[in-house]
């Protein structure tokens, strides 16, 4: 773990197994107890030849759960009207026609069975590109939190992934409250960002929930800290809309440096990809000039990048 210090402009090396001694009392601990759900499907174009087709659910669109938006590869074979057919009689018809790659498309079962359940037996763990491997049964507990509970999420919000319970049990030894939120992690999380000018930079929408609970506990913390930038879009989403309360909704919130954070005092973050909204948010709560050396620093000594990698905790 790198801890990053804002107030002396530096920065040292440190193990995550000791971050409950960054936790002051009166801290509240924000994570985000989304689940990551069995999203990458594998089926055949009808009458094209076979031809094997990806698609990648990204949201349901109803509350049966049968319209998904998605994204589809390769993009280029399917079109709208197109019929995508899955194992178990399941088939797929596209509805609508997106930019890259995205599709909306509309599940008929063949059979009685509830589309979600047929959808959660057919489905893959959505494991990172980088990790070139089919996922297993482990992946389905690997690629959680220890405090995930809410199913929707097509990614893990993988500063989470460091804690056990023994770790979130010496964070409150410390002093600290616990307060979960909820962000289903999307494409607004992961994407790449496709345009030059941060102005004009529009991140898909993704949703997330305060619960009353948790708006309380927050409300009355001396300092927040934020494990994940998914806790602090939430937070700060939930700031720009009047403050922390009980809220649901959808959030495109796009933070880059020059934005004025109103709720989060900390941020525990995994290190992320070049030209990503992720790395923007932490440019913005750190400044451009020490996240550049923190990072340069990080390369140098060998920190592990990415969803299974390493962390920085940055306060201060």
């Amino acid at each position: 773990m790198l801890v990053v210090r804002r107030d002396k402009n530096a920065f040292h090396d440190d193990v995550f197994s000791n971050f409950s001694r960054y936790v002051r009392p009166g801290d509240c601990l924000v994570l985000n107890n989304t689940k990551v759900f069995p999203a990458r499907l594998h089926g055949v174009k009808n009458g094209g030849g076979g031809a094997e087709v990806e698609v990648f659910l990204l949201r349901a669109e109803d509350e049966q759960r049968e319209v998904w938006r998605c994204l589809v590869k390769p993009g280029k074979r399917v079109r709208r009207g197109d019929v995508i057919l899955f194992p178990h009689e399941l088939r797929a018809e596209v509805l609508a026609h997106g930019e890259f790659g995205e599709r909306t498309v509309r599940f008929v079962a063949g059979s009685s069975r509830p589309i979600a359940e047929v959808l959660l037996e057919i489905g893959e763990m959505p494991l990172p590109p980088y990790i070139e491997r089919k996922p297993d049964a482990h992946d389905s507990e690997r690629y959680q939190t220890v405090f995930a509970r809410e199913s929707g999420s097509v990614a893990a919000p993988t500063a989470g992934l460091h804690f056990t319970p023994r770790i979130l049990d010496e964070c409150r030894a410390a002093g600290a409250k616990v307060a979960e939120v909820t962000l289903h992690v999307g494409l607004g999380t992961f994407a790449p960002l496709r345009v030059v000018q941060l102005e004009k930079v529009e991140l898909h929408e993704e949703r997330f929930e305060i619960s009353a609970a948790a708006a309380e506990t927050l409300r009355h913390a001396a300092r927040i800290l934020c494990v994940g930038t998914t806790s602090v879009r939430t937070l700060e989403t939930a700031m720009l809309r009047g403050g922390i309360t009980q809220m649901s909704g959808p959030t495109k919130i796009f933070i880059s440096p020059g934005f004025r954070f109103q709720a989060t005092g900390a941020l525990l973050t995994n290190f992320h990809l070049p030209e990503s909204s992720l790395l923007m948010l932490v440019s913005a709560f750190a400044g451009c000039e020490l996240t550049m050396a923190a990072y340069r620093h990080a390369v140098a000594a060998r920190y592990r990048f990415f969803s299974y990698g390493d962390c920085m905790l940055i306060e201060g």
